[in-house]
């Protein structure tokens, strides 16, 4: 079947333009195969980065069909089936194409990452916060002379998740947070911390913890919007060790220690005590640190003037039906978890 590849293509000094490549391909071809089939027969200046062509290196990450994935692993026949069943799930439903066009997939590079030539980007960014979160065993952990540093398997089968990643840059490409907040250090980078968190040779943890629980750097920059969840080809889900992160700190913290433990503690209580939050408490609590924080108490002025000017400033607060059920559901899960 004929197939239509419009490769997004630009340089580091040009802006970015639609090049059109037509093939005939099979379904079962990857994507990777295409765009080397292009490269080889219709145009050699095409630039994009593939090694290892078996979901192994991570090298030919790039945005196919508007999500960043492995070439290499995804095919002609899955991307087309995707974006069919885009096309039906649409609230029109009728901005499908015609059976009679002809398929088109969409390759562009990277996201969050600045283009070097096409689909080559510079993943600098990438590396630099990886290696700032310092993702090894800690080498006094590992000094033990009179024997090897041993692990029982349910030790080391807690690093096999995180052990999965092989630094695509998918995640790192569609995290919404990187992309509003060059601080934060990427779900890549903190997947790795909780590896090392993990590790029972680890002797850092608690310096680990309160290092990316400060600001948002770290895990409280994290947005939770799933995007590199949805997007690893290896299942590591960084999202996930991210939350593991953010509970250890939680576990370790009180409500005083800054404004994201505090968030979270709050939220947790007013929860259990009404079954919904209520919100009057909530800034105060929380911004207000219970008056605590005058500072933030004068930051939530304004912003209550306007609420009130507008009628949506909530006077009064009842307590959710089945209110007493939501609290014994969450001190039960409490209960378990400890």
């Amino acid at each position: 079947m004929q197939v239509q590849f419009q490769v997004i293509r630009q340089t580091a000094d040009s802006p970015a333009r639609i090049q059109t490549y037509a093939l005939e391909v099979e379904p079962g071809n990857t994507i990777l195969d295409c765009l080397n089939r292009i490269k080889w027969e219709q145009d050699g200046g095409l630039a994009f980065r593939k090694n290892c062509r078996n979901t192994i290196c991570g090298s030919c990450t790039m945005r196919i069909n508007g999500r960043s994935a492995l070439a290499c692993k995804e095919n002609v026949g899955s991307e087309l089936a995707r974006l069919e069943a885009i096309h039906a799930a649409s609230p029109d439903g009728g901005s499908a194409p015609s059976a009679s066009a002809i398929p088109t997939l969409t390759i562009a590079p990277m996201g969050n990452m600045p283009v070097i030539k096409d689909l080559v980007v510079d993943m600098q960014s990438f590396w630099d916060n990886l290696e700032a979160v310092d993702p090894y065993v800690s080498t006094e952990a590992r000094q033990v002379p009179e024997r090897e540093f041993l692990q029982l398997p349910e030790e080391r089968d807690r690093l096999n998740q995180v052990g999965n990643c092989i630094l695509c840059g998918a995640c790192y490409s569609e995290c919404t947070a990187r992309e509003v907040n060059p601080e934060f250090v990427g779900p890549h980078a903190l997947a790795k911390v909780y590896r090392t968190i993990a590790d029972s040779r680890d002797d850092q943890t608690e310096a680990r913890l309160e290092q990316y629980s400060e600001g948002t750097s770290g895990v409280w920059g994290c947005t939770r919007c799933y995007y590199c969840n949805s997007v690893c080809p290896m299942e590591v889900a960084p999202m996930e060790q991210i939350s593991k992160i953010k509970q250890e700190v939680l576990d370790r913290q009180n409500a005083q220690t800054s404004r994201p433990v505090r968030h979270r503690k709050v939220l947790i209580d007013l929860v259990k005590e009404g079954g919904w939050i209520d919100e009057r408490k909530f800034g105060l609590m929380v911004v207000g640190n219970s008056f605590r924080d005058l500072r933030g108490l004068a930051g939530l002025g304004p912003l209550g003037l306007r609420m009130l000017a507008r009628g949506k400033f909530p006077l009064m607060f009842e307590p959710s039906e089945g209110a007493a059920e939501v609290r014994s559901l969450m001190e039960a899960v409490q209960k378990a978890e400890s």
